[in-house]
């Protein structure tokens, strides 16, 4: 299945949560926000919102600093 993410088309062999999706791209849920066709995903909802052919996902990192 095709998948835009922050822009770049990705493909993943089928579909899966947004956790899921988190961990193949080796990324950490705490520090990040995830939109999913426009719309937040509720970290709670993470393993429960699915990701779909087509879907447009946008992933920010958290970065602190002083």
């Amino acid at each position: 299945m095709k998948v835009q993410i922050n822009g770049e088309m990705r493909d993943f062999e089928a579909p899966m949560s947004v956790l899921q999706l988190l961990t193949v791209m080796n990324l950490p849920s705490q520090k990040i926000a995830v939109e999913l066709n426009l719309e937040i995903v509720p970290k709670s909802a993470y393993h429960s919102q699915m990701v779909a052919a087509s879907d447009r996902i946008e992933i920010v990192h958290f970065i602190g600093g002083g």
